[in-house]
Order: structure tokens, then C-alpha cells, then sequence
């Protein structure tokens, strides 16, 4: 169903955020990360424009009213397609379309989306102003710095100025190449070298844009310097796999409380909150350890944690009621934590 929302906001939207990440940043995965911060913004996976004119739109777009901000990752290059997904994405709630010129996979490049797209900066201008006429939201563009091995920054500086003309405002911009032949998805992340200066000269080229970083970063340290030159920062990776780090966003880069302390009491208040949204998963008839495998990196650092990830990591456990479970995790932290002692 479709939720409405208070879209006001006295800060960047942009500022800090969570990066769209496939079979990661699912609608389960955003509740959990929104218990840890409430004002970064949340982005779902990659949707492609035919899953939702062709497919289940629901399963695509539901989400949690308690999400927001969250913004809906587009992927496709059909302008007309596009912009009827922009549409959807209003009529559901969202508060941002987002288009995806980053990906480097071989299935998205089949589909002649994703990075390769920054090959055809006006074919991207088009897709985003027909997305524009389409939606009051705002339309934003998450690229790469470049493609293969054209390392000229000329190549991302006129893509981002045709894209510009047609009316994107907000780049998020990954800061390494895309290979489109020979690496992985996941060498794409790892090989091609972080070239944080280009993004920076890109936000000196166009002062008027709203540009945001996004790749290899993970400390608050890191988040600031970048801030101070940028206008946002992206976290991928490192929010997924560490995400008590997240719990400290708000009050150091929003001026606003935390949601919990970062203390042993705030895991356990934050576990709490989880454990009610997972009692309420089971009690639909989903599988509440499908929303789990995006928790359990919440004890990470503190003894007991690898006992209390086993637990939940148990299959013959997966029949059980989610608080039965955690009674068992519980233990088994704190039996670690005392053999710790």
C-alpha cells in the first residue's frame, strides 16, 4: 500500500546516506538500519523499470512508514518507463527517484542499463527529464567516475554537465571506474583505485549541484573530511556489515539525538526494537530469519558476539518464535562474555 509521509526537512537529505545494495538494502534491512539512524537517507536495492511495469508492484515497493527518508533505485533507460515508475514511486510515497548509472554487472548491461549508460549522456538527460515531468520528486543520478579504463576527468565532467541540462540536481557519485568487461561486480568495488579528488573537483566545477561521495568509506573521521569539501557521503559495505556504526550519525553529522546510546544498553534497547519488528514479520507468515541476516552484524566487536550470531545463524532454529531465539542468543552472548571476563 501506498503511505504518505511529512517530506519537510531543515537539513541536506543528501548529506549522509545508506547506499542501495542488491539482496541487502530490502525494505527489512531499512527498518533495522532506521532503529540506528533517523535522519540518514535509506535506499532500497535496484528496482528495474520492467520488475515494475510487468511484475509484482507491491513486493517492489511496500515499505515500512517508519523508512523515511527512503528513496526508490531505479534501474533502466527507456525514458517512457522511467518516467511511469517516477509516477509509481510518487504515488507510493518515496521521497526520491533514483537513477542508476553505477551498476557494472554483465545482467544489468544485457538490459543496456546501469554504468554503461554513462556512454550515452544524452540518453541519460532524456530518461531524467522525462522522470522530471513525470514526478514532483526529486530525480537523482548515482554514477561512476568513469568506465573501463578511461581515467580522463573529462569523461564524468560532460556527462554530469548534459545531465545537468536536464534538470538533475543531486549526483552521487562512486568514486572509482567501472569496468565493464573482466572484473566481477565485487572486483568493481575492490580494484579500480578511489579517486576521491575527481569528485571533488567535480563539486568546484558545478557549485551549483549537490554532489555526494560514495565508495571506500567507512569512519566518522572519513565521513567528515569529506564533508568538508562535499555536500554528502554515501556508506555502503561498511553500514551493512557494521551497522552499530551507524548509531552515532545522527547527533555528530544531523545535531540530533541518537536513537540509542552506544553502549552495551543501547545494543540491547536497539535488539529490543528488532525483536518486535521480527515478532511482527512472523506473525504475517514471512520468515522472520530472512530479516534477521540483516542484524547480525549488531554485536560485532564486543565478546559473546560470534556465540550470540550462531544462534541466529541455526536453521533448526527457524521454527521457533523470534524471542524464543533470542532468550537462546542472549545466553549464549553472555557465556561468551563471561568467558571473555
Amino acid at each position: 500500500m501506498p503511505v504518505s509521509s511529512d517530506k519537510s526537512t531543515s537539513y541536506n537529505p543528501w548529506r549522509l546516506s545508506v547506499a542501495p545494495m542488491m539482496d541487502w538494502t530490502d525494505r527489512h534491512c531499512r527498518y533495522f538500519h532506521r532503529l540506528l539512524t533517523r535522519h540518514a537517507l535509506l535506499y532500497t536495492e535496484m528496482v528495474t523499470t520492467g520488475a515494475l511495469l510487468h511484475g509484482d508492484q507491491p513486493r517492489h515497493l511496500d515499505f515500512n512508514a517508519e523508512e523515511h527518508p527512503v528513496a526508490l533505485q531505479l534501474g533502466g533507460s527507456e525514458p517512457a518507463d522511467l518516467a511511469a515508475c517516477a509516477k509509481l514511486a510518487e504515488r507510493w510515497g518515496y521521497d526520491e527517484v533514483n537513477l542508476n548509472c553505477g551498476c557494472p554487472s554483465e545482467r544489468v548491461q544485457k538490459g543496456a542499463f546501469g554504468a554503461c549508460l554513462m556512454a550515452e549522456p544524452q540518453l541519460v538527460a532524456d530518461c531524467v527529464k522525462a522522470m522530471r515531468d513525470a514526478t514532483t520528486l526529486p530525480v537523482t543520478v548515482k554514477h561512476r567516475i568513469g568506465i573501463d579504463r578511461n581515467e580522463s576527468y573529462g569523461f564524468v565532467r560532460d556527462f554530469v554537465a548534459t545531465v545537468a541540462e536536464a534538470g538533475c540536481e543531486v549526483f552521487i557519485v562512486h568514486a572509482r571506474n567501472a569496468w565493464l568487461q573482466g572484473l566481477s561486480p565485487k572486483e568493481n568495488r575492490e580494484i579500480p583505485p578511489l579517486r576521491y579528488e575527481l569528485v571533488a573537483q567535480l563539486k568546484r566545477d558545478f557549485p551549483q549541484l549537490t554532489i555526494a561521495v560514495n565508495g571506500g568509506l567507512k569512519t566518522p573521521d572519513e565521513i567528515a573530511a569529506q564533508l568538508a569539501v562535499l555536500d554528502g557521503v554515501m556508506i555502503g559495505r561498511e553500514a551493512y556489515h557494521e551497522p552499530w556504526s551507524l548509531v552515532q550519525w545522527d547527533s555528530r553529522f544531523f545535531g540530533q539525538p541518537d536513537p540509542a546510546p552506544n553502549s552495551t544498553l543501547g545494543r540491547e534497547q536497539v535488539e529490543d526494537q528488532w525483536l518486535s519488528y521480527l515478532e511482527r514479520v512472523h506473525a504475517s507468515g514471512r520468515s522472520w530469519s530472512y530479516a534477521m541476516r540483516h542484524a547480525l552484524g549488531l554485536w560485532n566487536g564486543t565478546p559473546g558476539a560470534r556465540r550470540w550470531r550462531q544462534v541466529w545463524s541455526d536453521h533448526r532454529l527457524k521454527t521457533l518464535a523470534p524471542r524464543e531465539v533470542a532468550a537462546q542468543a542472549t545466553a549464549a552472548r553472555l557465556s561468551g562474555l563471561a568467558l571473555a571476563a
